[in-house]
C-alpha cells in the first residue's frame, strides 16, 4: 500500500511525496485507507512510519527560471563548436535542411512530453516513469538508467570541452586541474536547494541567449559588407565552395550520404531539452501554467537560435574552412572562424568565455537531469530506496553523488591513452537520444489512447497541441531509421571500424539487455499494459489540492501586496 502526502501549510514550495512502487501504481489517501479491512490506527500507524522520514523534493523552480531553461536550458558545445563538423562535411543547405527537420522532429516530442508531463507533473515525474506507469515496468527501467548513465556521461564531456576552450588562451593550467575546479562547482550547485538550480540557469541561460542574438547580427552585418573589411559575404560561400558537398562518394549518392550524416550528427546539438523539461516540472512551481508557455517558447527557440544559427554560420563562414577539420575546441567554430577571417579583433575571445559557461551550464544540466533521473527510477521502485531519500531542503544527496561518479570519467581526456576510450562513451548517449525519443513517442501513444479509452476527451487535458498525434507518428517513423542510420558510414568500403561499429551500435544492444533482464527478472509483469489498466488518476487530487493551495498563496500575496501599496 502506497500513500500520498501533501503540505497543508500556507507556505511553498509545497512538498509532493509520491513513492509508486508497482505499476499500474494505485495510490490512496488515509481516508481511503480507514476504509479497509485493517484497522485504521494500523493504517494510520504504518502511513506515518513510511513518510514522516522521508522528506521530498521542493518546488522551487520559478516560473522565469523555466522559460530560460526552455530557451537555452541544454544548449551548449554542441551548437556553438559541434555545428562546425557538420558545415565541413555537409555544405550549408546540408546543414540547414537537416537541422530543419531535425527541429521539427523533437517539436514532435516535446510537445508529445508536454502534453502527458501537464496533465501529472508528480514529484518525481520523468519519461522513464511515465514509461513505467503508462507501458511497462521493463521500459520504464531500461530507460530509466539509459537517463542514468548517457546524462552522468555528458557531464564529463562538457567539463571536459570547457577546460579544452580554456586553453584557447595560452596558459600552462593543466586540463585535469580546470576539469576538477569546473567539476566542483557543478556537483556542488546541484546539492544546493533546486531554487539556486534554477537561478544559476537561468544566468547561464541568459549568456547564452545574448551571445547568439549577438552573433546573429554580426552575421547579418557580414552579410551586407559591414565587417571591418567591407566584404559583403552574401550567399557567395554557397557557391563557392558549394552549398552542398559530396561524402563518402561522388556525385548525387555522395551529397545524399552527406544530408544523412548532417541529420544525423545534429540530434546531439537537441539531445534530452524535451527531457530536461519534465524532470524539471517535478520541481516546478505551478507546472500546469508553466509548462505550456514553456512549450511555446520552445518553438521560438528551435526557430530562432538554432535555424538562425546554422542559417548564419552557411553565410558567414565556407565549409572548406581549414579551422573546422584542424581546429580544437574554440578554435573550430565556425563563428571564430569567420570573425578572424573578417579582421574582427578580441571578439572571439569573448565568444570563447561563453561558449566555456555554456557548456558548464550544459553540464551542471546534465548532473541535475542524471541525479533526478536515478531519484525517479527509485521512485518507480527500478533501483534502491535510498536514492529517494531527500535533506531538509529538497535535494536527493544520495541521487547527486551517485550520479556524480560518472563525472570523474573526464579525467580520462587528460591522458591520449583514455581520451579515445572517452570519446566512445560520449558517442554513446547519440544513440541515447534517438532511443529516448522513439520511447518517448510509444509512451505517448500509449497515454492518449488510455485516455480514449477511460473518457478523458483531449480538450480536458491541461495542455494538448493541434498537431499531435500526426507529428508523434512522424517522428515514431523517423527516430529508429535514423537510430539504424546513425553508423551507416562504417558499412562503406575503406570505413569499416569495430570501434566505430560499437560506438554507433552498442548503446541499442545495452538497452534491450536491460529491458530483457528486467523482464527475466518481473515475469508476472504483463509486457504492455491494456489501455484499461493504464493508471490516470492517482495522484491528481494530491496535485489538484497542491495546485489550490499554491492559488491561494499567490492570490494572498497579491493581495497583502495591494494593502501595502494602498496604505
Amino acid at each position: 500500500m502506497v500513500y500520498i502526502e501533501y503540505s497543508t501549510s500556507q507556505s511553498w514550495p509545497l512538498n509532493c511525496v509520491t513513492i509508486p512502487l508497482t505499476c499500474p501504481t494505485r495510490l490512496i489517501s488515509q481516508q481511503d485507507a480507514e476504509n479497509t479491512s485493517r484497522k485504521p490506527e494500523e493504517s494510520v500507524r504504518e502511513h506515518a512510519n513510511m513518510t514522516k522520514p522521508n522528506p521530498q523534493t521542493h518546488r522551487g523552480i520559478k516560473s522565469r527560471h523555466s522559460q530560460m531553461m526552455a530557451i537555452g536550458g541544454t544548449i551548449g558545445t554542441g551548437l556553438f563548436v559541434g555545428v562546425g563538423e557538420a558545415l565541413a562535411v555537409g555544405g550549408p543547405l546540408s546543414v540547414l535542411l537537416g537541422y530543419l527537420i531535425m527541429c521539427l522532429l523533437v517539436y514532435s516530442i516535446l510537445t508529445a512530453t508536454c502534453e502527458i508531463n501537464a496533465y501529472l507533473p508528480i514529484s518525481g515525474c520523468s519519461m522513464a516513469y511515465y514509461g513505467t506507469r503508462f507501458v511497462s515496468p521493463s521500459l520504464g527501467c531500461a530507460m530509466g538508467y539509459l537517463y542514468w548513465v548517457a546524462f552522468g556521461v555528458i557531464v564529463g564531456y562538457e567539463i571536459t570541452a570547457a577546460s579544452v576552450v580554456i586553453h584557447y588562451w595560452p596558459n600552462e593550467i593543466p586540463i585535469a586541474a580546470l576539469v576538477t575546479v569546473m567539476l566542483a562547482v557543478v556537483v556542488l550547485l546541484n546539492l544546493l536547494p533546486v531554487r539556486v538550480y534554477g537561478e544559476a540557469e537561468f544566468w547561464f541561460a541568459s549568456l547564452k541567449v545574448f551571445m547568439i542574438l549577438g552573433l546573429l547580427i554580426l552575421s547579418v552585418v557580414l552579410f551586407f559588407g559591414g565587417g571591418p573589411d567591407h566584404k559583403r559575404l552574401g550567399f557567395h560561400y554557397w557557391k563557392d565552395p558549394g552549398a552542398i558537398n559530396a561524402y563518402l562518394v561522388q556525385g548525387d549518392s555522395g551529397r545524399f550520404c552527406a544530408f544523412l550524416y548532417v541529420l544525423c550528427y545534429s540530434a546531439f546539438a537537441f539531445n534530452f531539452a524535451p527531457e530536461l523539461l519534465v524532470i524539471a516540472s517535478a520541481e516546478m512551481q505551478n507546472p500546469r501554467q508553466n509548462l505550456p508557455r514553456t512549450a511555446k517558447m520552445f518553438f521560438y527557440r528551435l526557430l530562432v537560435f538554432y535555424i538562425g544559427s546554422v542559417l548564419a554560420v552557411g553565410v558567414i563562414c565556407p565549409s572548406n574552412a581549414p579551422g573546422l577539420t584542424n581546429g580544437s575546441g574554440v578554435a573550430a567554430s565556425p563563428f571564430v572562424i569567420a570573425i578572424k577571417s573578417a579582421g574582427i579583433h578580441g571578439l572571439d575571445s569573448v565568444i570563447n568565455a561563453v561558449i566555456i559557461t555554456s557548456a558548464w551550464s550544459a553540464g551542471n544540466s546534465s548532473l541535475y537531469m542524471s541525479s533526478r533521473s536515478l531519484y525517479s527510477l527509485a521512485v518507480a521502485g527500478g533501483a534502491p530506496s535510498i536514492f529517494t531519500r531527500c535533506n531538509r531542503h529538497g535535494v536527493p544527496v544520495y541521487a547527486v553523488l551517485s550520479s556524480s561518479v560518472f563525472a570523474l570519467l573526464a579525467y580520462m581526456n587528460c591522458s591520449a591513452g583514455t581520451s579515445t576510450v572517452f570519446n566512445w562513451l560520449v558517442s554513446l548517449t547519440n544513440t541515447a537520444g534517438f532511443i529516448s525519443w522513439t520511447c518517448c513517442c510509444v509512451i505517448f501513444h500509449r497515454f492518449r489512447k488510455a485516455c480514449r479509452v477511460q473518457s478523458v476527451t483531449v480538450d480536458s487535458l491541461p495542455y494538448h497541441s493541434r498537431l499531435q498525434p500526426y507529428l508523434a507518428w512522424l517522428a515514431t517513423v523517423a527516430f529508429p531509421v535514423l537510430l539504424l542510420c546513425n553508423g551507416f558510414h562504417v558499412f562503406f568500403p575503406g570505413n569499416w571500424s569495430v570501434s566505430s561499429f560499437l560506438t554507433a551500435y552498442v548503446g541499442l544492444v545495452i538497452f534491450i539487455f536491460v529491458y530483457l533482464v528486467h523482464r527475466v527478472l518481473h515475469w508476472s509483469d504483463p509486457w504492455l499494459y491494456s489501455p484499461h489498466q493504464v493508471d490516470l488518476t492517482s495522484g491528481l487530487d494530491e496535485f489538484d489540492g497542491m495546485e489550490e493551495q499554491y492559488n491561494e498563496h499567490e492570490k494572498q500575496k497579491s493581495s497583502n501586496a495591494f494593502q501595502v501599496l494602498w496604505e
